[in-house]
């Protein structure tokens, strides 16, 4: 596998419509006139993306008092995503990419390194998607821990 396709700012945010956690469509047209930050994660219910989903979570209230909106999408079904939702308290929507075609479309899958060795997975990606659908910032190979403090130093909430 060759470099996936990179989003930059200012390109039109790839289109999408998945299931939740409870089977439900979400679109991302559904957002349109609202910014929202759209996160790609490797797997549910793992150290990592724990920390992550649990840092959106504990900061929800102040990036939506900034008008900004928060979905996670990782390549788990959505049973395993009303489990961590359930067990995490999570109150944004997850949702599932199975197939990995949005991963794909956003550059969020392809190769990475890992432990000194380059495999083939999910690359850990946060997008903000300002209200007309455009990416306004698009950032890859993010830390979990530490990610959600920094984005909200970047966009000053």
């Amino acid at each position: 596998m060759t470099d996936n396709q990179r989003l930059s700012p200012g390109d039109p945010a790839p289109e999408f419509t998945l299931p939740d956690a409870d089977g439900k469509d979400v679109s991302l047209s559904g957002y349109r006139g609202r910014k929202v930050i759209v996160y790609f994660y490797p797997a549910a219910s793992t150290p990592g993306c724990t920390k992550q989903a649990c840092d959106f979570r504990d900061n929800l209230a102040d990036l939506e008092g900034a008008g900004i909106e928060v979905i996670g999408i990782s390549p788990d079904k959505p049973a395993k995503l009303a489990k961590f939702r359930d067990n995490e308290k999570l109150t944004f929507p997850l949702l599932s990419d199975p197939d990995k075609s949005v991963l794909t479309a956003w550059g969020a899958f392809g190769e990475k390194t890992m432990y000194g060795k380059t495999v083939t997975g999910v690359i850990r990606s946060t997008f903000l998607v300002d209200e007309k659908g455009e990416i306004e910032v698009a950032q890859y190979n993010v830390r979990a821990t530490g990610h959600v403090a920094k984005l909200r130093r970047d966009l000053s909430v």
